[in-house]
């Protein structure tokens, strides 16, 4: 990931904004058919563990020293992620939400995103189709009855498709910022 981002015009960075303040409200509203719309076919929805890793010394006064691409497990890793989904997958948990058994999920949760920092990171041209690697940070306000409420954060790493008709995420990797999870439950889509 470069360090600076992609320099964009207003219209590009209102059209990336407005696409990710769409994604939430589908979410929060619990419109999960149509949030799956925003979705490539060959999607890759990740979410690495994370380690508490030791520093290592002999990179001391580098960057990577205390990096947090050293604290990712995942799929390049011999890890094993929270999460490593396709669209089926993600297809399947949607529709699980309009079961009757339902359980995990019964009552619904209430949740709110709030989605920030968002940054076209690097424009990659392609032959008919554009991708944009953008990043965006997000708090997610968790609320279930009988339960205590919750707040999640972390950071998202997306490629977008650019098309006519809108974007389209063809890659979502979701860092959250805990060390040790002691959430309610990691089965949400961020």
């Amino acid at each position: 990931m470069t360090a600076l981002a992609v320099a964009t015009t207003a219209q590009e960075q209102r059209d990336l904004e407005q696409f990710y303040f769409y994604e939430a409200r589908l979410l929060d509203g619990r419109r999960y058919l149509q949030w799956l719309t925003l979705l490539c076919e060959d999607i890759a929805y990740l979410m690495p563990s994370r380690v508490n890793v030791q520093v290592n010394n002999r990179e001391r006064g580098q960057e990577g020293m205390i990096s947090v691409e050293r604290e990712l497990e995942g799929g390049e890793t011999m890890g094993c992620p929270h999460r490593e989904e396709n669209y089926l997958l993600l297809t399947l948990r949607a529709e699980r939400a309009y079961k009757v058994n339902s359980w995990s999920e019964n009552p619904p949760a209430r949740t709110r995103r709030i989605v920030g920092n968002i940054e076209l990171m690097a424009r990659e041209p392609g032959g008919d189709v554009a991708a944009w690697s953008v990043v965006s940070n997000f708090h997610l306000y968790y609320a279930r009855p009988g339960s205590d409420n919750v707040i999640y954060s972390g950071q998202r790493r997306d490629t977008l498709v650019v098309q006519p008709e809108g974007f389209r995420i063809r890659r979502r990797e979701i860092v959250l910022d805990y060390a040790n999870i002691e959430l309610p439950t990691l089965g949400l889509f961020f």
